[in-house]
């Protein structure tokens, strides 16, 4: 599945901030970039504000009811400075943003991140959102598969499941 910048680099910001466990303004700085935001250097305080902010995003992933889920995308979407408008800053072609490329870098990781979450949702569907389904697995992802049924954030974690499912027909019999 394709997604546009948005769907797929601003929920995919979502999710990586959702699991991250270090948030160290250089661990942040180098998740940030990875996602392509630019001007990506973050103050320890900046980082805390991304960490507290990954907690507001959590929720949004692998909720099973669509009007939660839509309120938790519009209450992100509330929070931040997200107006759609062209951009082509740093001698890119002009491309959607939801936020001022001048915007310091937390408000535009806020707003990257909300507009992504909306903009998979509505173009890609909310089951595209999930945590994986392994018990006391609490890993976020965005399913960017053909058919849109990802169940688990790794083929470890889908493997583990299925393992455990086999021995227990197995005891069954």
């Amino acid at each position: 599945m394709h997604f546009n910048a948005y769907g797929g680099n601003g929920a995919a910001l979502a999710a990586a901030l959702v699991n991250a466990t270090d948030f160290s303004p250089e661990a942040v700085e180098a998740m940030l970039a990875e996602h392509r935001l630019v001007r990506t250097v973050v103050t320890a305080e900046q980082a805390e504000e991304l960490r507290v902010w990954a907690g507001r995003l959590s929720p949004v992933f692998g909720e099973r009811d669509q009007d939660a889920q839509i309120k938790l995308i519009n209450d992100l979407l509330d929070v931040t400075a997200s107006k759609p408008y062209v951009s082509a800053h740093d001698g890119r072609e002009p491309h959607l943003h939801f936020f001022d490329p001048s915007a310091d870098v937390v408000s535009r990781a806020k707003d990257t991140t909300a507009g992504g979450l909306a903009m998979a949702m509505s173009f890609a569907g909310r089951h595209r959102l999930g945590r994986c389904d392994r018990d006391g697995c609490e890993i976020v992802f965005v399913d960017t598969s053909r058919n849109g049924r990802r169940r688990f954030c790794s083929p470890a974690c889908a493997n583990r499941v299925n393992v455990a499912a086999h021995r227990a027909r197995g005891l069954a019999r």
